[in-house]
Formats: C-alpha cells, structure tokens, sequence
C-alpha cells in the first residue's frame, strides 16, 4: 500500500493548522523582544514534534491498552479544543494568569498554549494515530507520514517567525480580531470533532 503525500499533506495541515497558529503565538509572545519569540517558536515546534511522534509511535499501543476507544479521544479532545477556542473568543487578550506566567518562563508559554493544544492539537494527536494505524500501514509508510507532518511542523515554525511582520501589518486591534475569529473557526472544527467522535462511537459500539 503507498500513502497519498498530498491527502496526508492536507490532512495534517487542516489539524495543525500553521496560518491559525500565528494569531495564537501573536497573543502569547506579546510581551516579549524578538529573540524570545523565536526560541519560543523553535522550543514550541520541537514539544509539538515530540508529542506528535510520541502519538505516532505509541499513541495507538496506549489507547489500546486503556481500553479507550479512538472515538472517545476525539471527542475528549475536541472538548479540551472547544474549551481553548472560547478563551479566545470571550477571554481577554492576555488572562492575568497567563500574563504572569510569561513573566517567570517562556519556555512554559511555548509548551501551553502553544505547543499544546494549538499546535499539537487534540485533532493532529487523533491524526497522527489513525494514519499510522499498525494494522493498515507498514512501518516504512509509518515513517513517510511521520516526515510530512514534521514538514507541516516546520511550517508552522515558519509562519510563527514571520509573525512579528504580519503583527506589523494588522496592528494590535487587528491581531485581537484574527484571534477572535480564528477562535470561532477553531471551536467549530471542535465541534465537528465531537460530532464525529459520537457518530463513530455509536457505529463501532450500537446500542
């Protein structure tokens, strides 16, 4: 069996979303010089690398081994995304919490919310595990698709440090309206995770 690059391509993009990570890193990085916000882009990418390979790796063995069905992650993860989406829809800018935690570490900036759950999503977890399912794939397709989602990664990286350019264009008011929106979108997509969880569960386990 050969992998589809392009569909795996669009997949991985559509969950990591590179272009929806850039109001979230506008946000969370404000406050900080331009140096910091690229070790923050690079240490984001690189937790979010890690996670992602870990859900590729052993992701599957793990539900598997709880019992948890893949639907019932992804309905998990969609309400943990949903949650995320309406802070930046109806939260301010910047919480007081997380504003303080900026001060002590930026490192913990690039893991939450960054790393996780906007980059590494619960969405780009759930893909990561069905398009290397042990079953289906060998483990050489196992690792081609592994290497697009790092280049879909990079991306994302690429987007982040180029964001200091695209806050310049659209000002403060502007990225504060793009993370609105782009909060709106993101709860729809968790919303439709939900909705696919149920569908899936009740087909694999009907009443």
């Amino acid at each position: 069996m050969t992998i589809d690059f392009i569909a795996v391509f669009i997949t991985f993009f559509a969950v990591i979303d590179p272009i929806g990570t850039v109001p979230v890193f506008i946000a969370v990085t404000e406050k900080y010089d331009l140096k910091t916000k690229r070790r923050i882009a690079f240490f984001a990418t690189v937790v979010s690398a890690f996670v992602l390979l870990f859900f590729v790796v052993v992701g599957e063995l793990i539900l598997k081994a709880l019992s948890i069905p893949l639907p019932a992650f992804q309905i998990s993860g969609g309400i943990v995304l949903f949650l995320f989406a309406m802070n930046m829809i109806f939260g301010e800018s910047k919480p007081e919490e997380e504003l303080k935690l900026l001060k002590t570490s930026h490192r913990e900036t690039a893991v939450f919310p960054l790393a996780v759950p906007s980059i590494a999503s619960p969405g780009a977890m759930l893909a990561a595990v069905l398009l290397t399912e042990n079953s289906i794939f060998s483990i050489w397709e196992q690792v081609q698709t592994a290497l697009v989602m790092l280049l879909v990664l990079v991306l994302a990286c690429v987007f982040m440090l180029l964001s200091g350019f695209i806050a310049k264009l659209v000002g403060t008011s502007g990225a504060s309206v793009i993370s609105r929106v782009m909060g709106l979108i993101l709860s729809s997509i968790a919303t439709a995770n939900i909705l696919n969880g149920i569908s899936e569960y009740y087909k694999q386990f009907p009443l």
